[in-house]
């Protein structure tokens, strides 16, 4: 291999090579890319190795994390659930290795983060999953591994006049999906993402056709909602919310059935629920009785410098935690709007 190269992301042979790399999914597109990057202000560029041809045949995206002590680390991918390296044997994963290792002492960087584990690496964190469910038998077959009282919730939440749609307009997204998602946060004790975030979802992904945003609604009121990614035959469930006073209509069920229908129909091969926390286990159960498969998910890091802030003390986000589910709702954005780039 050559050495490594990096790339801008508009750069004809990058957006090549994630094109017909058939491991690529939803978060390796450039146009989610460079979405986390020009939110919170981050560089995002490519990392590449080459054949003595100059053809790639492994590489990265990689977002420039500096936050406001001044030290920089590279990211593959900041709030990003899974993103693996690009490249088709074991060869080819060690002269990515090479590449970043390179490209980072290069530029001054001590520390380089993958969301995926990478051979070589340390582990970062504590081991967390994902669930995928196989769609190539159809939607009757995903529909048949459904847990048989998964089923009957199902068909219980049409019975009960849930319905759902698909976002046809931006405000779906930044008025009735962010109304509820900033409930389950201060719920749940964490700070929102910006609005922003949701307004430039809606421009570079959903858009243009790389996403779906489905809401659940009983009577025309919204009770949930799910935004999933889908693009290279993978359905991603990214962001869901719920009125917690509705869950026993059982909307979710019904979202992620529809979801699954849809992706069957735009021929995705699978369809991933995201990470999951090891210790969210009525989260993990839930996803297992949908018929997904469960398996490990570690990232890796390579070098010494700044760790995430989810890898250090605890204490803080304990503390803020308190503060925002006792706090009202506007408290739960203005530290999302302030902080939430910090936890890159």
């Amino acid at each position: 291999m050559s050495a490594p190269t990096i790339l801008e992301l508009t750069d004809p042979r990058w957006e090549k090579f994630v094109a017909g790399h058939p491991a690529a999914t939803p978060f390796h597109h450039t146009d989610w890319v460079r979405l986390v990057a020009n939110c919170y202000g981050f560089r995002s560029f490519a990392v590449t190795a080459s054949d003595a041809h100059g053809e790639i045949r492994a590489g990265l995206p990689v977002v420039e994390v500096r936050h406001f002590l001044g030290a920089r680390k590279w990211v593959t991918l900041p709030f990003t659930d899974y993103c693996a390296g690009l490249f088709t044997c074991p060869e080819e994963e060690a002269d990515l290795i090479s590449a970043l290792e390179q490209a980072s002492a290069a530029a001054g960087v001590r520390r380089v983060e993958v969301r995926a584990p990478l051979a070589g690496g340390s582990a970062t964190g504590p081991t967390s999953f994902r669930h995928v469910i196989n769609l190539e038998n159809g939607p009757d077959a995903v529909f048949k591994g459904f847990r048989r009282n998964v089923r009957q919730q199902v068909r219980q939440a049409e019975e009960k006049g849930v319905t759902v749609r698909q976002a046809t307009r931006p405000e779906d997204l930044t008025e009735t999906f962010y109304s509820l998602h900033v409930r389950n946060r201060r719920r749940l004790g964490v700070p929102v993402q910006p609005r922003r975030f949701f307004r430039m979802l809606w421009d570079s992904v959903v858009g243009k056709g790389l996403g779906l945003v489905f809401i659940a609604e009983v009577d025309g009121r919204p009770v949930a909602a799910h935004v999933c990614l889908a693009w290279n035959g993978i359905m991603t469930d990214k962001f869901s919310a719920s009125d917690d006073a509705a869950w026993a209509l059982r909307p979710n069920h019904l979202i992620i059935w529809n979801a699954l229908q849809t992706a069957c129909q735009m021929d995705c091969k699978s369809f991933d629920f995201g990470r999951t926390e090891a210790s969210n286990e009525g989260l993990r159960t839930f996803k297992k009785m949908m018929g997904a498969v469960e398996e490990p998910l570690e990232y890796a890091a390579l070098g010494a410098g700044p760790q995430s802030a989810s890898e250090g003390d605890g204490k803080m986000g304990q503390l803020l935690g308190s503060v925002i589910r006792r706090g009202p709702l506007v408290l739960c954005r203005a530290t999302g709007e302030t902080l939430y780039r910090y936890v890159a």
